[in-house]
């Protein structure tokens, strides 16, 4: 998912955020934070991954707060907001997932079965005026939010659940 969205959207890094836990999510099942960031820095090898573990800090497990922090913090930086399109069919259930697509553009990588679950989710029907042409992609970092882009590529099975649950 770095990768596709690297290259389509020409950026210089890459902010891995371990979250310190998902509010949709059962946070029993995660691993302490610590041990997660060290397993994600083990696994992102490319130098253009940063893993952050910031938002531990920050007081809050929503989205919404960590890219606000982020816009208020770095205010000349150009942010793109990933995710997959597994979190794109969900997003409706996500606090103040309108606003989210407010505070930076987004980039949305496609997932093995999600496709067009997400392309039918009431967050992409929402936000379907902003969604731009996968050959636009360079320009989502510079565009105004709300803007977006769904990028295609070879599709990987893998997941942050699907690796827990291999433990």
């Amino acid at each position: 998912m770095s990768e596709i969205a690297r290259r389509r959207l020409d950026l210089d890094a890459i902010w891995w955020m371990v979250s310190p836990g998902n509010p949709l999510k059962d946070k029993r099942m995660l691993l302490p934070l610590s041990r997660r960031v060290e397993e994600a820095r083990h696994v992102a090898a490319a130098p253009w991954i940063k893993v952050t573990a910031f938002e531990a800090g920050l007081g809050s497990p929503y989205t919404i707060d960590t890219l606000r922090f982020l816009s208020n913090r770095h205010r000349r930086a150009y942010f793109v907001w990933l995710m997959g399109a597994d979190n794109l069919a969900t997003m409706h259930r996500w606090r103040a997932w309108r606003e989210i697509a407010a505070v930076f553009p987004m980039a949305v990588v496609d997932r093995p079965g999600w496709h067009l679950k997400a392309l039918a989710s009431p967050a992409a029907r929402t936000f379907a005026p902003g969604r731009i042409a996968m050959a636009d992609a360079a320009t989502l970092p510079v565009r105004a939010a709300p803007a977006w882009v769904m990028l295609t590529g070879p599709l990987s099975p893998l997941s942050s659940t699907a690796i827990r649950a291999n433990r």
